[in-house]
């Protein structure tokens, strides 16, 4: 028995931008899946899902995907009840355009369920026990980690939400590495947009109205500033999603929208949600063009039924407020319309006293992957989403015959598809963000090694472990470290013939920078010495299909946390990986200057 469901398919990466605790670890989860994923949390036990973060899942398909799960008006949607599949686990299928198994990880706490996982394969890739012990090891880990953070309230069952959106941290915030998330709000932007809102107020009437920014790379609008804003939404700074938002729609189809029924979309579009709980009836959104490029948009919404017209009179009118807010966004003094990181590599006559030049070369290096990354984002991944708006609009007029119909659905497939790659490329071009927690090594090496607990017993591969019995804690991003140990155990696999040896060593190593020595040592194919130099460099694989990005990110992951890594291959002895990082420093008890220790 299946579950089906109608849906529209676009697709977007998860993409942390300012978030709570919660959906911080819930978008690593999902990342780390490599899969198409969404997760939902009841805001109340036995209360309807409602989706945090998604992965390859437009809004409409989540939306339909979890009104079927909690059993609400998605009922309509099915064609029988689902598969059971056993430990919390049913599956589901998703037709039209582009068929699509799924399997829904019910997310537990004890014995009482408070969200979903639901993982999606195309309809000609089931589910392997590989992939059903992955998913369960990882809804596992999100509850454990929601615990840890301390996350769950179970003090007034049924009076607070299951899960709350930031804990009360008494003690003082980890060290996290500066955010990679540039902001382009300031006051005086901020000043500069309020003023063009109010001149659009004398040619068009609205009650409220802001300005966004579209950034390519990041695939988001961040709201600049606003006139009669909400308190609690849309405020200079909040980011609204490409694909989730009314402004972005805008900017995918390269056109103005008006909506003149709110009731409509309400549950649609993230930045007309407050609008609709305020009783606003119409909203008008214009995107506006520097250099040929959809630079961002301004949105007016009003309280007056039927108070916009036809997009194209509306878009003529506010022509003279567009042209100066793309005059406004080539001011170099604002500097809006450029890349994050976007200076100078620094040259060896003006690098800083004391730099190194790795150091400086790595500089140089982001730079020029910006560069290029910026390029990709506007000039090919804004026109491959414009046409996939035209395509998504021409398959659901419904006018086109069954032939003419699959044709379009088989490009979008693949063009989708592409955007796919797109974005891996885009992600490993960006900087990364750490969130350096205090964390064990043992514990991470366990779950990388339980994500492919399958594949080890399958290929009977025996597993041996030396650790130190006692080892002191490490401050790392857990979850990019765990991303880097499970892509080189995937890879020393991919080497091993059945019945092969994999050894696993943790020593630390004193000096005055402890570190923490992580060998993983297989008994595979060796790897050719010519290749061994270009085994990390990305985009070079000898795989028939990947990107070729697989080392290069653990590579990039290890040297984010300021170590190193080597790679050593001799034939019939195997490949052994060595993983340097630094540890964490034992700390000392306080002990007061100039008075003697007290008697007792």
């Amino acid at each position: 028995m299946n579950k089906t469901i109608h849906k529209k398919k676009t697709a977007d990466p998860v993409r942390p931008s300012k978030q709570t605790t919660l959906q911080r670890i819930l978008t690593a989860a999902v990342n780390d899946l490599g899969m198409d994923a969404t997760v939902a949390i009841m805001n109340q036990p036995k209360s309807p899902l409602v989706s945090q973060v998604a992965k390859g899942f437009s809004a409409r398909e989540v939306r339909a995907v979890f009104r079927t799960l909690s059993g609400g008006d998605g009922r309509r949607l099915l064609g029988s009840a689902g598969q059971e599949e056993g430990n919390g686990a049913m599956l589901l299928r998703m037709v039209t355009p582009g068929s699509k198994n799924l399997l829904a990880m019910f997310l537990r706490d004890g014995k009482e369920t408070y969200g979903a996982l639901v993982v999606g394969k195309q309809e000609k890739r089931p589910f392997t026990k590989r992939d059903k012990t992955m998913i369960g090891s990882v809804s596992h880990r999100i509850t454990e980690q929601l615990r840890e953070a301390k996350l769950f309230d179970h003090s007034v069952l049924l009076a607070r939400p299951w899960v709350l959106q930031e804990p009360s941290a008494e003690e003082p915030a980890p060290e996290v590495a500066e955010s990679t998330t540039r902001t382009y709000t300031s006051p005086q932007v901020q000043e500069r947009v309020a003023e063009r809102l109010t001149e659009a107020q004398s040619l068009v009437p609205f009650d409220r109205g802001w300005v966004t920014l579209y950034d390519p790379l990041a695939a988001s609008l961040e709201v600049l500033g606003c006139v009669a804003g909400h308190k609690k939404e849309l405020l200079p700074g909040q980011y609204l999603s490409l694909n989730e938002s009314a402004s972005g729609w805008a900017v995918r189809h390269r056109k103005t929208r008006v909506d003149q029924n709110l009731a409509s979309t309400q549950g649609r579009f993230q930045d007309y949600k407050q609008l609709y709980r305020e009783r606003f009836r119409c909203t008008l959104v214009v995107p506006f063009f520097v250099r040929g490029r959809v630079a961002g948009t301004i949105t007016l919404a009003s309280k007056t039924a039927a108070q916009y017209e036809s997009p194209e009179a509306e878009s003529g009118k506010l022509e003279p407020v567009t042209t100066q807010l793309a005059q406004l966004f080539e001011e170099p003094s604002l500097n809006l319309l450029s890349p994050p990181d976007a200076a100078a590599p620094p040259t060896p006559e003006s690098a800083v006293p004391g730099v190194s030049e790795p150091a400086i070369r790595r500089q140089e290096r982001q730079s020029a992957l910006n560069e290029v990354s910026s390029f990709l984002a506007t000039e090919i991944r804004e026109p491959m989403g414009y046409i996939r708006a035209q395509l998504e609009e021409v398959t659901g007029d419904g006018t086109l015959d069954f032939e003419a119909q699959t044709s379009i659905e088989a490009a979008m497939r693949d063009l989708m598809r592409m955007e796919s790659l797109l974005n891996d490329i885009l992600d490993f071009a960006k900087p990364l963000a750490l969130d350096r927690r205090p964390c064990r090594v043992t514990t991470l090496i366990e779950d990388a090694l339980a994500l492919v607990a399958t594949d080890l017993k399958v290929n009977r591969i025996k597993v041996t472990k030396e650790v130190p019995a006692r080892l002191g804690d490490v401050r790392w991003d857990q979850e990019k470290i765990q991303h880097a140990l499970l892509s080189i155990f995937t890879n020393a696999l991919e080497a091993m013939s059945p019945g092969g040896n994999l050894r696993i060593s943790v020593s630390p190593k004193r000096g005055r920078q402890p570190e923490m020595v992580i060998r993983i040592h297989n008994d595979g194919a060796s790897i050719p010495e010519e290749l061994i130099e270009k085994i990390f460099e990305p985009y070079f694989t000898t795989k028939r299909s990947g990107t070729g990005l697989g080392l290069a990110m653990v590579k990039k992951i290890v040297e984010e946390h300021e170590g190193h890594i080597a790679i050593d291959s001799r034939p019939e002895e195997g490949t052994l990986v060595t993983i340097t990082l630094p540890a964490m420093r034992p700390r000392r008890p306080y002990r007061g200057r100039g008075r003697p220790p007290r008697r007792r």
